[in-house]
Protein backbone atom coordinates (compact mmCIF):
# COMPACT_ATOMS: atom_id res chain seq x y z
CA UNK A 1 0.00 0.00 0.00
CA UNK A 2 1.31 3.28 -0.82
CA UNK A 3 2.17 5.90 1.82
CA UNK A 4 -0.51 8.64 2.94
CA UNK A 5 1.06 12.05 3.24
CA UNK A 6 -0.20 14.57 6.05
CA UNK A 7 -2.65 16.59 3.69
CA UNK A 8 -4.07 13.52 2.45
CA UNK A 9 -4.63 12.26 6.09
CA UNK A 10 -5.91 15.81 7.05
CA UNK A 11 -8.32 15.29 4.12
CA UNK A 12 -9.86 12.08 5.39
CA UNK A 13 -10.04 13.37 8.79
CA UNK A 14 -12.34 16.42 7.41
CA UNK A 15 -14.26 13.43 5.93
CA UNK A 16 -15.04 11.79 9.05
CA UNK A 17 -15.92 14.88 10.66
CA UNK A 18 -18.21 15.58 8.49
CA UNK A 19 -19.55 12.14 7.96
CA UNK A 20 -20.07 12.47 12.07
CA UNK A 21 -22.13 15.64 12.08
CA UNK A 22 -24.28 14.66 9.14
CA UNK A 23 -25.25 11.23 11.23
CA UNK A 24 -26.02 13.26 13.94
CA UNK A 25 -27.83 16.05 12.55
CA UNK A 26 -30.11 13.46 10.17
CA UNK A 27 -30.55 11.50 13.82
CA UNK A 28 -31.69 15.08 15.30
CA UNK A 29 -34.14 15.80 12.48
CA UNK A 30 -35.69 12.10 12.81
CA UNK A 31 -36.10 12.51 16.67
CA UNK A 32 -37.92 16.03 16.09
CA UNK A 33 -40.11 14.17 13.13
CA UNK A 34 -43.74 13.45 13.89
CA UNK A 35 -44.10 11.29 10.10
CA UNK A 36 -43.06 7.58 10.47
CA UNK A 37 -41.91 7.00 7.29
CA UNK A 38 -39.93 10.26 7.16
CA UNK A 39 -38.25 9.53 10.58
CA UNK A 40 -37.37 5.94 9.31
CA UNK A 41 -35.84 7.59 5.95
CA UNK A 42 -34.29 9.99 8.22
CA UNK A 43 -32.72 7.09 10.69
CA UNK A 44 -31.49 4.95 7.47
CA UNK A 45 -29.52 8.31 5.99
CA UNK A 46 -28.20 8.44 9.65
CA UNK A 47 -27.16 4.83 9.65
CA UNK A 48 -25.61 4.99 6.20
CA UNK A 49 -23.03 7.64 7.41
CA UNK A 50 -22.49 5.59 10.62
CA UNK A 51 -21.54 2.86 8.54
CA UNK A 52 -18.89 5.05 7.03
CA UNK A 53 -17.53 6.45 10.08
CA UNK A 54 -16.82 2.85 10.99
CA UNK A 55 -15.22 2.48 7.63
CA UNK A 56 -12.92 5.45 7.77
CA UNK A 57 -12.18 4.61 11.39
CA UNK A 58 -11.05 1.01 10.95
CA UNK A 59 -8.82 2.40 7.98
CA UNK A 60 -7.24 4.98 10.04
CA UNK A 61 -6.66 1.98 12.97
CA UNK A 62 -4.90 -0.42 10.36
CA UNK A 63 -2.79 2.64 8.27
CA UNK A 64 0.73 3.63 9.47
CA UNK A 65 1.87 4.47 6.44
CA UNK A 66 2.16 8.18 6.74
CA UNK A 67 4.90 10.24 4.88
Amino acid sequence: MNQLTIRELTMMEDELRAEQITGKTLNWCASQCQDTSTRELLEQMAEQHQLRIAELSQYFNRTNHVQ
